[in-house]
């Protein structure tokens, strides 16, 4: 089941989403987070630090796993999603390092790296609230479409030409957009007891109808989260522009 919850723009967007995060972590002290990378999830970062550091929200016993990770960027480059993480979030609470998972896209094995990571996120039981984005083109972590099936594991994903070029803004010199990545597949996303999926702009919009309205399809990944049993959908004006 799919809520949607509209908002006038992103900064309330990202304002309505700490707010859920934050009463989770208070209530579970010890609350598994998904966590996921992005600009989608900036103001949503920027929201839980100053809710650490001005009201004392308290992260030292919160686990969190993340979603996905390029492959070859070594972990201290500006694009890696690591780099990104701390950067973002993690240097800026109290969270204990231990407990920040986030997929090692410079693994020997990269096949036996993703069976350890379905294992940690079996292991918690999945995640008490997954924070998702939605791609232009519908992917979700970086389960991108596909003409056969959602792909349930943990694996290696071959980008898209359109992801590729949307996602080499974040890099000086275009040709170093990874092409591939480790992704948390669908079944470890919907193990999460609840969904948060954020949307904003123009350019979301077909997404989040597809998401929302269309057919179950591995063509729209993230329309599977209709058969998810709770899903928060917080999308601005113009991403929820296709339901007026």
């Amino acid at each position: 089941m799919i809520k949607i919850m509209k908002v006038p723009d992103y900064e309330t967007m990202s304002l309505a989403a700490a707010r859920i995060i934050a009463a989770q972590v208070r209530i579970k002290p010890d609350s598994v987070l998904g966590l996921a990378t992005g600009s989608t999830q900036i103001g949503l970062y920027n929201e839980l630090i100053r809710l650490h550091q001005e009201e004392d929200l308290d992260f030292s016993q919160v686990t969190t796993i993340n979603l996905d990770e390029y492959c070859g960027l070594p972990s201290d480059h500006p694009g890696c999603y690591r780099y990104f993480m701390d950067t973002q979030l993690f240097n800026h609470i109290n969270i204990d390092p231990k407990s920040v998972f986030v997929p090692d896209g410079n693994a020997e094995d990269i096949d036996a790296h993703c069976r350890t990571y379905d294992d940690i996120i079996n292991f918690y039981g999945g995640t008490d609230i997954q924070v998702l984005g939605v791609g232009e083109n519908g992917h979700i972590a970086f389960n991108e479409p596909n003409n056969n099936y959602f792909i349930a594991g943990t694996h290696e994903a071959k980008l898209t030409e359109d992801t590729i070029k949307v996602n080499s803004r974040f890099f000086d010199d275009p040709d170093e957009t990874p092409r591939s990545a480790i992704t948390m597949g669908m079944a470890g996303i919907m193990s999460a007891k609840t969904v948060i999926m954020l949307a904003s702009g123009i350019k979301k919009t077909e997404a989040v109808y597809g998401m929302v309205r269309g057919e179950v399809t591995p063509m729209c990944p993230a329309s599977i989260l209709q058969l998810h049993p709770r899903v928060i959908l917080i999308a601005d004006t113009e991403a929820c522009s296709c339901f007026d």
